[in-house]
Protein backbone atom coordinates (compact mmCIF):
# COMPACT_ATOMS: atom_id res chain seq x y z
CA UNK A 1 0.00 0.00 0.00
CA UNK A 2 1.58 3.37 -0.87
CA UNK A 3 0.04 4.62 2.03
CA UNK A 4 3.19 3.12 3.76
CA UNK A 5 5.94 4.78 2.39
CA UNK A 6 4.91 8.15 4.66
CA UNK A 7 4.82 8.52 8.47
CA UNK A 8 1.52 10.36 9.14
CA UNK A 9 3.19 14.14 9.53
CA UNK A 10 4.63 13.69 6.10
CA UNK A 11 0.87 13.58 4.29
CA UNK A 12 1.18 16.97 3.21
CA UNK A 13 1.89 18.45 -0.28
CA UNK A 14 5.43 20.58 0.66
CA UNK A 15 6.13 17.07 1.53
CA UNK A 16 5.59 15.15 -1.19
CA UNK A 17 6.68 17.15 -3.35
CA UNK A 18 9.73 17.96 -1.93
CA UNK A 19 10.35 14.21 -1.59
CA UNK A 20 9.57 13.05 -4.94
CA UNK A 21 11.67 16.04 -6.55
CA UNK A 22 14.40 14.28 -4.81
CA UNK A 23 13.83 10.64 -5.92
CA UNK A 24 12.46 11.54 -9.34
CA UNK A 25 13.88 14.69 -10.57
CA UNK A 26 13.27 14.90 -13.82
CA UNK A 27 10.87 12.99 -14.70
CA UNK A 28 7.85 14.43 -15.94
CA UNK A 29 4.50 14.87 -13.55
CA UNK A 30 2.07 17.42 -15.53
CA UNK A 31 2.04 18.12 -18.80
CA UNK A 32 -1.07 20.63 -20.04
CA UNK A 33 -0.59 22.47 -23.30
CA UNK A 34 2.76 22.85 -24.35
CA UNK A 35 3.94 23.28 -20.61
CA UNK A 36 5.33 19.92 -19.48
CA UNK A 37 6.94 20.07 -15.75
CA UNK A 38 9.22 17.13 -14.23
CA UNK A 39 9.04 16.48 -10.38
CA UNK A 40 12.06 18.99 -9.25
CA UNK A 41 10.50 21.66 -11.81
CA UNK A 42 7.17 21.60 -10.18
CA UNK A 43 8.53 21.80 -6.07
CA UNK A 44 10.17 25.14 -7.71
CA UNK A 45 7.35 26.27 -9.49
CA UNK A 46 5.47 25.75 -6.36
CA UNK A 47 8.29 27.89 -4.28
CA UNK A 48 7.98 30.47 -6.66
CA UNK A 49 4.24 31.19 -6.88
CA UNK A 50 4.40 30.60 -2.82
CA UNK A 51 6.67 33.57 -2.64
CA UNK A 52 4.31 35.19 -5.31
CA UNK A 53 2.09 34.98 -3.05
CA UNK A 54 3.64 36.11 -0.22
CA UNK A 55 4.84 39.01 -1.48
CA UNK A 56 1.01 40.05 -2.35
CA UNK A 57 0.21 39.98 1.68
CA UNK A 58 -1.70 36.47 1.77
CA UNK A 59 -0.54 34.21 4.66
CA UNK A 60 -1.19 31.16 5.79
CA UNK A 61 -4.32 30.10 6.10
CA UNK A 62 -5.91 32.82 3.89
CA UNK A 63 -7.51 31.59 0.75
CA UNK A 64 -6.89 32.43 -2.74
CA UNK A 65 -9.97 31.93 -5.74
CA UNK A 66 -8.92 30.34 -9.03
CA UNK A 67 -11.00 31.31 -11.79
CA UNK A 68 -9.32 29.61 -14.77
CA UNK A 69 -9.69 26.43 -17.03
CA UNK A 70 -7.18 23.76 -17.68
CA UNK A 71 -4.22 26.04 -18.52
CA UNK A 72 -0.33 25.46 -17.41
CA UNK A 73 -0.63 28.28 -15.80
CA UNK A 74 -3.27 26.66 -12.88
CA UNK A 75 -1.01 24.12 -11.61
CA UNK A 76 1.67 26.86 -9.94
CA UNK A 77 -0.83 28.88 -8.26
CA UNK A 78 -2.32 25.53 -7.08
CA UNK A 79 0.91 24.08 -5.53
CA UNK A 80 1.84 27.43 -4.39
CA UNK A 81 -0.81 27.72 -1.84
CA UNK A 82 -0.23 24.08 -0.77
CA UNK A 83 3.28 24.91 -0.13
CA UNK A 84 2.89 27.96 1.79
CA UNK A 85 -0.26 27.13 3.45
CA UNK A 86 -2.70 29.43 2.19
CA UNK A 87 -5.73 27.67 0.70
CA UNK A 88 -7.02 27.50 -3.16
CA UNK A 89 -10.57 27.91 -4.25
CA UNK A 90 -10.75 26.48 -7.31
CA UNK A 91 -14.01 27.60 -9.06
CA UNK A 92 -16.17 26.33 -11.78
CA UNK A 93 -15.20 28.33 -14.92
CA UNK A 94 -19.07 28.65 -15.35
CA UNK A 95 -19.65 29.77 -12.43
CA UNK A 96 -21.74 33.55 -12.87
CA UNK A 97 -24.12 35.99 -10.98
CA UNK A 98 -25.49 34.86 -7.94
CA UNK A 99 -23.39 31.28 -7.56
CA UNK A 100 -20.39 33.28 -8.01
CA UNK A 101 -20.88 36.28 -5.91
CA UNK A 102 -22.33 33.61 -2.79
CA UNK A 103 -18.38 31.52 -3.49
CA UNK A 104 -16.36 34.60 -3.62
CA UNK A 105 -18.21 36.15 -0.37
CA UNK A 106 -18.49 32.94 1.65
CA UNK A 107 -14.72 31.87 0.85
CA UNK A 108 -13.54 35.18 2.21
CA UNK A 109 -10.98 35.44 -0.44
CA UNK A 110 -7.98 38.43 -0.60
CA UNK A 111 -6.69 37.22 -3.98
CA UNK A 112 -8.39 36.27 -7.22
CA UNK A 113 -6.85 34.64 -10.20
CA UNK A 114 -8.34 34.95 -13.55
CA UNK A 115 -8.11 33.90 -16.66
CA UNK A 116 -8.45 37.22 -19.20
CA UNK A 117 -11.19 35.16 -20.90
CA UNK A 118 -13.28 34.71 -18.07
CA UNK A 119 -13.32 38.78 -16.96
CA UNK A 120 -16.86 39.01 -18.70
CA UNK A 121 -17.66 36.89 -15.29
CA UNK A 122 -17.29 39.41 -13.14
CA UNK A 123 -20.25 42.02 -14.58
CA UNK A 124 -22.96 42.26 -12.14
CA UNK A 125 -20.87 40.98 -9.04
CA UNK A 126 -20.82 43.77 -6.26
CA UNK A 127 -16.85 43.41 -5.73
CA UNK A 128 -17.44 46.21 -2.82
CA UNK A 129 -19.06 43.61 -1.12
CA UNK A 130 -16.59 40.78 -1.37
CA UNK A 131 -13.03 40.59 0.75
CA UNK A 132 -10.91 40.99 -2.88
CA UNK A 133 -7.88 43.17 -2.60
CA UNK A 134 -5.70 42.16 -5.29
CA UNK A 135 -6.87 40.25 -8.63
CA UNK A 136 -4.01 38.57 -10.73
CA UNK A 137 -5.19 38.20 -14.38
CA UNK A 138 -3.41 34.97 -16.12
CA UNK A 139 -2.92 36.02 -20.61
CA UNK A 140 -2.42 39.26 -22.23
CA UNK A 141 -6.13 40.66 -22.73
CA UNK A 142 -6.71 43.79 -21.48
CA UNK A 143 -6.67 44.60 -17.58
CA UNK A 144 -10.06 45.47 -16.13
CA UNK A 145 -10.01 48.93 -14.35
CA UNK A 146 -12.30 48.15 -10.85
CA UNK A 147 -11.86 50.40 -8.31
CA UNK A 148 -10.30 49.58 -4.70
CA UNK A 149 -9.09 46.84 -6.44
CA UNK A 150 -5.52 46.36 -7.67
CA UNK A 151 -5.17 43.99 -10.67
CA UNK A 152 -1.96 43.23 -12.40
CA UNK A 153 -0.89 40.29 -14.96
CA UNK A 154 0.10 36.70 -13.08
CA UNK A 155 3.49 37.22 -11.49
CA UNK A 156 6.62 35.28 -12.59
CA UNK A 157 9.11 36.02 -9.83
CA UNK A 158 12.10 34.35 -9.57
CA UNK A 159 12.92 34.02 -5.55
CA UNK A 160 11.33 30.22 -4.57
CA UNK A 161 9.99 30.37 -0.55
CA UNK A 162 10.69 27.43 2.00
CA UNK A 163 8.16 25.58 2.62
CA UNK A 164 5.62 26.60 5.67
CA UNK A 165 5.18 24.10 8.23
CA UNK A 166 1.62 22.56 7.41
CA UNK A 167 -0.08 19.77 9.57
CA UNK A 168 -2.24 17.11 7.76
CA UNK A 169 -5.44 18.70 9.01
CA UNK A 170 -4.67 21.62 7.76
CA UNK A 171 -6.71 23.05 4.76
CA UNK A 172 -5.04 22.45 1.22
CA UNK A 173 -8.12 23.57 -0.78
CA UNK A 174 -12.01 24.95 -0.62
CA UNK A 175 -14.35 22.97 -3.16
CA UNK A 176 -17.32 24.65 -3.66
CA UNK A 177 -19.90 21.70 -4.48
CA UNK A 178 -23.63 22.80 -5.47
CA UNK A 179 -26.10 23.28 -3.04
CA UNK A 180 -29.05 20.68 -2.97
CA UNK A 181 -31.73 22.87 -0.88
CA UNK A 182 -29.57 25.37 -0.65
CA UNK A 183 -26.09 27.93 -1.24
CA UNK A 184 -23.45 26.36 -2.75
CA UNK A 185 -21.22 25.08 0.43
CA UNK A 186 -17.17 25.11 0.24
CA UNK A 187 -15.84 21.83 0.98
CA UNK A 188 -12.73 22.04 3.28
CA UNK A 189 -10.36 19.72 1.89
CA UNK A 190 -7.69 19.15 4.22
CA UNK A 191 -4.11 17.70 2.60
CA UNK A 192 -4.42 14.64 4.29
CA UNK A 193 -7.34 14.18 2.44
CA UNK A 194 -5.81 14.31 -0.94
CA UNK A 195 -3.04 12.12 0.06
CA UNK A 196 -5.65 9.59 0.60
CA UNK A 197 -7.35 10.38 -2.24
CA UNK A 198 -4.21 9.29 -4.35
CA UNK A 199 -3.42 6.27 -2.17
CA UNK A 200 -7.19 4.48 -2.20
CA UNK A 201 -7.94 5.36 -6.11
CA UNK A 202 -4.39 4.20 -6.94
CA UNK A 203 -4.65 1.20 -5.14
CA UNK A 204 -7.99 0.39 -6.82
CA UNK A 205 -6.30 1.39 -10.64
CA UNK A 206 -3.60 -0.67 -9.45
CA UNK A 207 -1.52 2.35 -10.62
CA UNK A 208 2.41 2.08 -11.28
CA UNK A 209 5.40 3.97 -11.47
CA UNK A 210 5.48 5.35 -15.14
CA UNK A 211 2.39 5.18 -15.68
CA UNK A 212 0.47 8.26 -18.04
CA UNK A 213 -2.38 9.76 -16.61
CA UNK A 214 -4.56 11.58 -18.89
CA UNK A 215 -7.61 13.34 -18.10
CA UNK A 216 -9.86 15.32 -19.68
CA UNK A 217 -11.85 17.10 -16.84
CA UNK A 218 -11.15 20.33 -15.44
CA UNK A 219 -8.78 20.88 -12.73
CA UNK A 220 -11.40 22.77 -10.26
CA UNK A 221 -12.58 19.58 -9.82
CA UNK A 222 -11.94 16.80 -7.48
CA UNK A 223 -11.64 14.19 -9.89
CA UNK A 224 -8.49 15.98 -11.61
CA UNK A 225 -6.85 17.37 -8.66
CA UNK A 226 -7.06 13.66 -7.03
CA UNK A 227 -5.24 12.26 -10.23
CA UNK A 228 -2.87 14.94 -9.63
CA UNK A 229 -1.91 12.86 -6.57
CA UNK A 230 -2.14 9.89 -7.97
CA UNK A 231 1.02 11.19 -9.90
CA UNK A 232 2.91 12.65 -6.85
CA UNK A 233 2.26 9.40 -5.44
CA UNK A 234 3.62 6.49 -7.84
CA UNK A 235 5.79 8.79 -9.85
CA UNK A 236 3.42 9.16 -12.32
CA UNK A 237 2.65 11.43 -15.53
CA UNK A 238 -0.66 13.50 -15.34
CA UNK A 239 -1.62 14.53 -19.06
CA UNK A 240 -4.30 17.39 -18.91
CA UNK A 241 -6.04 18.22 -21.84
CA UNK A 242 -7.67 21.53 -22.56
CA UNK A 243 -11.33 20.39 -22.58
CA UNK A 244 -13.24 17.26 -22.97
CA UNK A 245 -13.84 16.64 -26.94
CA UNK A 246 -15.82 13.92 -27.70
CA UNK A 247 -14.30 13.82 -31.77
CA UNK A 248 -10.85 14.58 -30.35
CA UNK A 249 -10.53 12.11 -27.44
CA UNK A 250 -8.69 9.01 -28.92
CA UNK A 251 -6.58 11.42 -31.16
CA UNK A 252 -5.26 12.56 -27.60
CA UNK A 253 -4.84 9.37 -25.75
CA UNK A 254 -2.83 7.86 -28.52
CA UNK A 255 -0.80 11.25 -28.78
CA UNK A 256 -0.18 11.51 -25.02
CA UNK A 257 1.25 7.47 -24.76
CA UNK A 258 -1.88 7.25 -22.12
CA UNK A 259 -2.10 3.57 -19.90
CA UNK A 260 -5.44 5.21 -17.60
CA UNK A 261 -7.94 7.88 -18.15
CA UNK A 262 -11.24 9.44 -16.68
CA UNK A 263 -14.45 9.80 -17.79
CA UNK A 264 -17.82 10.75 -16.43
CA UNK A 265 -21.30 8.97 -16.92
CA UNK A 266 -22.32 10.28 -19.87
CA UNK A 267 -18.96 10.81 -21.26
CA UNK A 268 -18.99 6.94 -22.67
CA UNK A 269 -22.30 7.38 -24.52
CA UNK A 270 -21.08 10.64 -26.13
CA UNK A 271 -17.76 8.85 -27.36
CA UNK A 272 -20.01 5.49 -28.63
CA UNK A 273 -22.11 7.87 -30.62
CA UNK A 274 -19.48 8.34 -33.00
CA UNK A 275 -18.28 5.26 -35.81
CA UNK A 276 -15.96 2.92 -34.76
CA UNK A 277 -12.09 4.41 -35.64
CA UNK A 278 -8.36 2.13 -35.30
CA UNK A 279 -7.76 4.81 -32.60
CA UNK A 280 -9.97 3.14 -30.24
CA UNK A 281 -8.02 0.26 -30.71
CA UNK A 282 -4.43 2.56 -31.15
CA UNK A 283 -3.76 3.49 -27.66
CA UNK A 284 -2.18 1.65 -24.57
CA UNK A 285 -4.89 2.16 -22.01
CA UNK A 286 -5.77 -0.57 -20.23
CA UNK A 287 -7.96 0.96 -17.45
CA UNK A 288 -10.23 4.05 -17.16
CA UNK A 289 -12.03 5.28 -13.58
CA UNK A 290 -15.28 5.55 -15.05
CA UNK A 291 -18.30 6.49 -12.16
CA UNK A 292 -22.00 6.14 -13.42
CA UNK A 293 -21.37 4.27 -16.82
CA UNK A 294 -24.70 2.47 -17.67
CA UNK A 295 -23.96 -1.01 -17.44
CA UNK A 296 -24.84 -1.64 -21.38
CA UNK A 297 -22.50 1.38 -22.37
CA UNK A 298 -19.91 0.26 -20.07
CA UNK A 299 -19.97 -3.21 -21.75
CA UNK A 300 -20.39 -1.84 -25.24
CA UNK A 301 -17.63 0.63 -24.70
CA UNK A 302 -14.97 -2.09 -23.31
CA UNK A 303 -15.82 -4.28 -26.64
CA UNK A 304 -15.04 -1.55 -29.12
CA UNK A 305 -11.84 -0.39 -27.07
CA UNK A 306 -10.12 -2.73 -25.27
CA UNK A 307 -10.38 -0.21 -22.02
CA UNK A 308 -11.96 -1.92 -18.81
CA UNK A 309 -14.18 0.68 -17.11
CA UNK A 310 -14.14 0.65 -13.40
CA UNK A 311 -16.97 1.92 -11.74
CA UNK A 312 -16.78 3.85 -7.72
CA UNK A 313 -18.49 6.02 -5.41
CA UNK A 314 -16.72 9.23 -3.96
CA UNK A 315 -18.04 12.71 -3.24
CA UNK A 316 -15.76 16.03 -2.42
CA UNK A 317 -16.97 15.36 1.12
CA UNK A 318 -15.41 12.20 1.86
CA UNK A 319 -13.02 10.08 -0.28
CA UNK A 320 -13.10 7.21 -2.58
CA UNK A 321 -15.20 4.84 -0.95
CA UNK A 322 -16.95 2.16 -2.86
CA UNK A 323 -15.62 0.95 -5.69
CA UNK A 324 -14.33 -2.34 -8.19
CA UNK A 325 -10.93 -3.36 -9.40
CA UNK A 326 -10.05 -4.91 -12.61
CA UNK A 327 -10.71 -8.70 -10.70
CA UNK A 328 -14.09 -7.45 -9.08
CA UNK A 329 -15.85 -5.65 -12.36
CA UNK A 330 -19.66 -6.48 -11.68
CA UNK A 331 -21.55 -4.50 -14.61
CA UNK A 332 -24.43 -2.76 -12.95
CA UNK A 333 -22.73 -2.44 -9.40
CA UNK A 334 -20.63 0.60 -8.46
CA UNK A 335 -18.60 -1.94 -6.09
CA UNK A 336 -17.62 -3.33 -2.85
CA UNK A 337 -16.42 -1.17 0.17
CA UNK A 338 -13.07 -0.42 -0.02
CA UNK A 339 -10.36 -0.67 2.93
CA UNK A 340 -10.29 2.41 5.21
CA UNK A 341 -13.79 3.04 5.41
CA UNK A 342 -16.84 1.77 7.42
CA UNK A 343 -19.96 2.24 5.52
CA UNK A 344 -23.57 2.17 6.16
CA UNK A 345 -27.04 1.78 4.46
CA UNK A 346 -29.34 3.43 6.83
CA UNK A 347 -33.54 4.74 7.20
CA UNK A 348 -34.36 8.14 7.73
CA UNK A 349 -33.67 8.52 11.77
CA UNK A 350 -30.09 6.63 10.98
CA UNK A 351 -31.22 2.96 11.51
CA UNK A 352 -28.83 0.30 9.86
CA UNK A 353 -31.08 -1.34 6.82
CA UNK A 354 -30.62 -5.08 6.00
CA UNK A 355 -29.02 -6.18 3.02
CA UNK A 356 -30.90 -6.03 -0.29
CA UNK A 357 -33.00 -2.61 1.30
CA UNK A 358 -31.87 0.61 0.06
CA UNK A 359 -31.38 3.93 2.14
CA UNK A 360 -28.82 6.61 2.66
CA UNK A 361 -25.49 5.65 2.35
CA UNK A 362 -23.49 7.28 5.26
CA UNK A 363 -19.53 7.40 5.53
CA UNK A 364 -16.69 7.43 8.43
CA UNK A 365 -12.79 7.02 7.71
CA UNK A 366 -10.51 4.86 9.55
CA UNK A 367 -7.71 7.14 8.93
CA UNK A 368 -7.11 10.68 10.35
CA UNK A 369 -8.42 13.57 7.82
CA UNK A 370 -8.94 11.50 4.86
CA UNK A 371 -12.44 13.22 4.87
CA UNK A 372 -13.27 16.59 4.65
CA UNK A 373 -13.39 18.80 7.63
CA UNK A 374 -16.78 20.23 6.95
CA UNK A 375 -18.07 23.49 5.01
CA UNK A 376 -16.62 26.77 5.36
CA UNK A 377 -18.34 29.43 7.37
CA UNK A 378 -21.40 26.97 7.41
CA UNK A 379 -21.16 25.02 11.05
CA UNK A 380 -25.33 24.65 10.60
CA UNK A 381 -24.48 22.53 7.40
CA UNK A 382 -21.49 20.61 8.72
CA UNK A 383 -23.50 19.27 12.04
CA UNK A 384 -26.36 18.74 9.50
CA UNK A 385 -24.21 16.12 6.95
CA UNK A 386 -22.50 15.00 9.97
CA UNK A 387 -25.63 13.98 11.98
CA UNK A 388 -24.52 11.21 14.40
CA UNK A 389 -20.67 11.51 13.70
CA UNK A 390 -21.69 9.99 10.06
CA UNK A 391 -21.36 11.55 6.78
CA UNK A 392 -24.55 11.51 5.51
CA UNK A 393 -24.16 11.69 1.22
CA UNK A 394 -27.62 12.11 0.58
CA UNK A 395 -27.64 9.13 -1.92
CA UNK A 396 -29.71 6.28 -2.05
CA UNK A 397 -27.90 3.13 -2.48
CA UNK A 398 -28.15 -0.82 -1.65
CA UNK A 399 -25.74 -3.59 -0.14
CA UNK A 400 -26.56 -6.61 -1.73
CA UNK A 401 -25.52 -10.09 0.68
CA UNK A 402 -22.16 -10.66 -0.80
CA UNK A 403 -21.13 -7.15 -0.84
CA UNK A 404 -21.22 -5.01 -3.49
CA UNK A 405 -23.15 -1.57 -3.88
CA UNK A 406 -25.66 -0.27 -6.11
CA UNK A 407 -26.67 3.18 -5.98
CA UNK A 408 -30.15 4.05 -7.25
CA UNK A 409 -30.64 7.48 -7.04
CA UNK A 410 -30.41 10.92 -4.83
CA UNK A 411 -32.40 11.46 -2.10
CA UNK A 412 -31.22 15.23 -2.38
CA UNK A 413 -32.59 17.72 -4.37
CA UNK A 414 -29.60 17.96 -6.74
CA UNK A 415 -29.57 17.74 -10.80
CA UNK A 416 -26.57 16.01 -12.21
CA UNK A 417 -26.46 17.48 -15.89
CA UNK A 418 -22.92 15.88 -17.86
CA UNK A 419 -20.97 15.48 -14.83
CA UNK A 420 -21.64 18.81 -13.08
CA UNK A 421 -24.01 19.22 -10.09
CA UNK A 422 -26.51 21.90 -10.37
CA UNK A 423 -28.31 23.58 -7.82
CA UNK A 424 -32.29 23.77 -8.09
CA UNK A 425 -32.24 26.34 -5.46
CA UNK A 426 -29.57 28.50 -7.12
CA UNK A 427 -31.19 28.61 -10.69
CA UNK A 428 -34.67 28.97 -9.11
CA UNK A 429 -32.89 32.08 -7.18
CA UNK A 430 -32.09 33.37 -11.27
CA UNK A 431 -35.60 32.60 -12.68
CA UNK A 432 -37.69 33.98 -9.12
CA UNK A 433 -36.04 37.42 -10.19
CA UNK A 434 -37.27 37.80 -13.74
CA UNK A 435 -40.35 40.52 -13.30
CA UNK A 436 -43.10 38.18 -14.85
CA UNK A 437 -42.19 34.93 -12.36
CA UNK A 438 -44.32 34.74 -9.00
CA UNK A 439 -43.07 31.09 -8.28
CA UNK A 440 -41.08 28.49 -9.56
CA UNK A 441 -39.78 24.77 -8.72
CA UNK A 442 -36.74 23.62 -10.80
CA UNK A 443 -36.24 19.62 -10.69
CA UNK A 444 -34.85 16.73 -12.94
CA UNK A 445 -36.12 14.92 -15.69
CA UNK A 446 -34.56 11.99 -17.27
CA UNK A 447 -31.98 12.04 -20.31
CA UNK A 448 -30.54 9.95 -23.26
CA UNK A 449 -27.40 10.28 -21.69
CA UNK A 450 -28.14 8.78 -18.17
CA UNK A 451 -28.15 11.76 -16.50
CA UNK A 452 -30.21 14.68 -15.70
CA UNK A 453 -31.99 17.32 -18.12
CA UNK A 454 -33.22 20.90 -15.61
CA UNK A 455 -36.75 21.63 -16.17
CA UNK A 456 -38.59 24.98 -14.26
CA UNK A 457 -42.29 24.46 -13.49
CA UNK A 458 -43.16 28.53 -13.29
CA UNK A 459 -46.18 30.73 -12.21
CA UNK A 460 -46.22 33.69 -13.79
CA UNK A 461 -47.81 36.55 -11.96
CA UNK A 462 -52.06 38.03 -12.92
CA UNK A 463 -51.68 39.15 -16.47
CA UNK A 464 -47.94 39.36 -17.24
CA UNK A 465 -46.30 38.04 -20.51
CA UNK A 466 -43.32 36.37 -21.34
CA UNK A 467 -41.94 34.10 -23.83
CA UNK A 468 -39.86 31.13 -23.28
CA UNK A 469 -36.55 32.67 -25.19
CA UNK A 470 -36.89 35.32 -23.30
CA UNK A 471 -37.23 33.25 -20.00
CA UNK A 472 -33.48 31.42 -21.32
CA UNK A 473 -32.26 34.83 -21.80
CA UNK A 474 -33.21 35.84 -18.82
CA UNK A 475 -30.89 32.96 -17.13
CA UNK A 476 -27.61 33.44 -19.48
CA UNK A 477 -24.65 35.09 -17.71
CA UNK A 478 -26.84 34.64 -14.20
CA UNK A 479 -25.61 30.97 -14.40
CA UNK A 480 -23.32 28.72 -15.60
CA UNK A 481 -24.74 27.69 -18.96
CA UNK A 482 -24.93 24.41 -17.90
CA UNK A 483 -27.30 25.39 -15.38
CA UNK A 484 -30.06 26.93 -17.63
CA UNK A 485 -33.17 24.50 -18.19
CA UNK A 486 -33.59 22.86 -20.88
CA UNK A 487 -37.52 22.61 -20.45
CA UNK A 488 -39.99 25.04 -19.68
CA UNK A 489 -43.60 24.77 -18.51
CA UNK A 490 -45.91 27.26 -17.77
CA UNK A 491 -48.79 26.04 -14.96
CA UNK A 492 -51.27 27.13 -12.78
CA UNK A 493 -50.40 25.56 -9.52
CA UNK A 494 -47.44 23.48 -7.96
CA UNK A 495 -48.16 20.58 -5.87
CA UNK A 496 -47.42 21.61 -2.08
CA UNK A 497 -47.87 19.79 1.21
CA UNK A 498 -49.98 21.32 4.09
CA UNK A 499 -47.50 23.65 4.84
CA UNK A 500 -46.88 24.99 1.52
CA UNK A 501 -43.48 23.33 0.71
CA UNK A 502 -43.35 22.20 -3.11
CA UNK A 503 -43.73 18.48 -3.52
CA UNK A 504 -40.64 17.65 -6.10
CA UNK A 505 -41.18 14.64 -5.73
CA UNK A 506 -44.73 14.91 -7.79
CA UNK A 507 -42.90 17.19 -10.65
CA UNK A 508 -40.48 14.35 -10.83
CA UNK A 509 -42.92 11.71 -11.23
CA UNK A 510 -44.99 14.04 -13.76
CA UNK A 511 -41.87 15.01 -15.80
CA UNK A 512 -42.38 16.43 -19.45
CA UNK A 513 -45.77 16.48 -20.67
CA UNK A 514 -47.00 17.24 -24.15
CA UNK A 515 -46.92 20.65 -23.71
CA UNK A 516 -43.52 21.00 -22.25
CA UNK A 517 -41.59 23.91 -24.28
CA UNK A 518 -38.57 22.36 -25.08
CA UNK A 519 -35.26 25.16 -26.12
CA UNK A 520 -33.08 22.35 -27.72
CA UNK A 521 -36.41 21.12 -30.06
CA UNK A 522 -36.84 24.78 -30.32
CA UNK A 523 -33.45 25.48 -31.27
CA UNK A 524 -32.76 28.32 -28.72
CA UNK A 525 -28.92 27.99 -27.53
CA UNK A 526 -27.65 28.83 -24.70
CA UNK A 527 -24.70 31.64 -25.00
CA UNK A 528 -21.42 30.26 -23.05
Amino acid sequence: MLANEFAPADRVLPHLLDGRAVSLGDAPLFSCGEMRLSFAAARDAAARAAADLADAGIAQGERVAILCGNRPEFLPVFLGCGWMGAVSVPINTASRGFQLQHILSNSGARLLVIEDALLEALDGLQLDALNIARIWVIGDGALPDLPGIEVSRLPQGARMAEPASIRPSDPLTILYTSGTTGLSKGVVCPHAQFFWWGVYTGDMLGLRAGDVLHTPLPLFHTNALNCLFQALLIGGHQVVETRFSVSGFWAAMVRSGATVTYVLGAMVPMLLSRPESEEERGHKIRVALAPGVPAPAAEAFTRRTGILLLDAYGATESNCVIGSTVDTIRPGWTGKLLPGFQVRIVDEMDNPLPDGEPGELVIRADEPFAMSQGYFGMPDKTAEAWQNLWLHTGDRMLRGPDGYFRFIDRMKDAIRRRGENISSFEVEQVLASHPAIAEVAVFPVASDLAEDEVMAAIILHDGARVTHEEIIRHCEGKMPYFAVPRYLEFTDDLPKTANGKIQKFRLRERGIASDTWDREAAGVTVRR
